[in-house]
Order: C-alpha cells, then sequence, then structure tokens
C-alpha cells in the first residue's frame, strides 16, 4: 500500500499483536492506521505505535468488505485439492511483509494422502522466517485454517520446521521483486 489510510473504528475487534502474537482488543472509536491488507488480515498500528493484526471477519468495523480469497479447482481429486491448498497458502501473509508466505519460501512441502469417499488428508511443513518469531503459531494457524476450508480436505496437519532454516534464497523470483531486492 503507497498511503496510509486512518481509520475510526466502528465497533471493539480481537487483534493479535505483532511480533509477539499476543491477543488482546481495540475499542470502538479508537483511530488506527492501516499498514497492510493482504489476504484476510489487516495489519495497523495503534494510536500508541503498536503494530496489530485485525482478522478478516472483523473487516466491517475497519469500513472494510472482507477480501475475495481465491479460486479453486472444482473437481475433487489428490492433484485438484493440492492445487488448491497451494492456493490457498498464496492468501496467507506474515503481517510485518507484503509477500504471500508461498513466495516468501516458507512452505517447503505440501502432500495430499487419500482419507476415503472423495476426501484427502493434507501435511504441511512449513518454516518461519525468524527462529522466534512470535507470530509462527498465528501463522500456522492460519494455513490450518485456510486449507481445512477447502472441499474434499478431511483433515490438514500443518508442521513448522526450523530446519533448513530459512533464507531469501528461498523466495520467489516475484517476491524478490515485490520487496525490491534486485
Amino acid at each position: 500500500m503507497a498511503e496510509r489510510e486512518s481509520i475510526v473504528l466502528t465497533r471493539d475487534v480481537n487483534i493479535v499483536t505483532i511480533p509477539d502474537g499476543a491477543t488482546g482488543t481495540l475499542s470502538k472509536g479508537e483511530e488506527v492506521t492501516l499498514h497492510q491488507a493482504l489476504g484476510d488480515n489487516y495489519t495497523v498500528i495503534t494510536a500508541y505505535g503498536h503494530m496489530v493484526r485485525v482478522a478478516g471477519c472483523d473487516a466491517d468495523a475497519l469500513g472494510k468488505e472482507r477480501q475475495q480469497q481465491h479460486t479453486l479447482v472444482a473437481e475433487i481429486s489428490a492433484e485438484a485439492v493440492e492445487t488448491n491448498c497451494w492456493e490457498a497458502m498464496k492468501t496467507v501473509y506474515d503481517p510485518e511483509i507484503p509477500v504471500n508466505i508461498v513466495d516468501l519460501g516458507l512452505v517447503y512441502y505440501c502432500h495430499v494422502e487419500p482419507a476415503g469417499d472423495d476426501q484427502y488428508d493434507v501435511r504441511i511443513m512449513m518454516t518461519l522466517t525468524a527462529p522466534g518469531c512470535g507470530m509462527g503459531p498465528v501463522i500456522q494457524g492460519d494455513v490450518e485454517k485456510c486449507v481445512r476450508a477447502l472441499p474434499g480436505v478431511a483433515h490438514a496437519d500443518v508442521e513448522v520446521v526450523l530446519d533448513p532454516p530459512w533464507s531469501r534464497d528461498m523466495m520467489s523470483e516475484v517476491a524478490k521483486l515485490q520487496l525490491g531486492l534486485y
């Protein structure tokens, strides 16, 4: 986002503080500055200078509409479910970085196995940009939530691993361009 937008909250909202991942609430009438609106979440700066994440389900409190998620492959097969998983994961963002976790190179592995009756179990291995990232469990939960919501997914297991450690070399060319690393 090029311009920052000041917003007065129209109702109380639950928040997650960045980077520690603690939860809290902002009250109706508080003024925040929109920092990032990507995926299904909003990153805002409070009047006290704290960076926090507001969930997409609370977009109305920011005067925004919930963002469209992703286009899915309509069929239910192992290949379609895997494709849909990768597309869904592209809607998950680190709240401090304006690049999705797939292009950041945080997702190492996505495996789909039959679970019976056109249902599939999904196993995902991912990492974080920094081992001590307080937002790690939040990002992991975002991945689990978006994958579990896909048609044909019976179960989703998302494991955060720290080996091999993440590096900038794992980023896609698109991510490097977006972040001006060329």
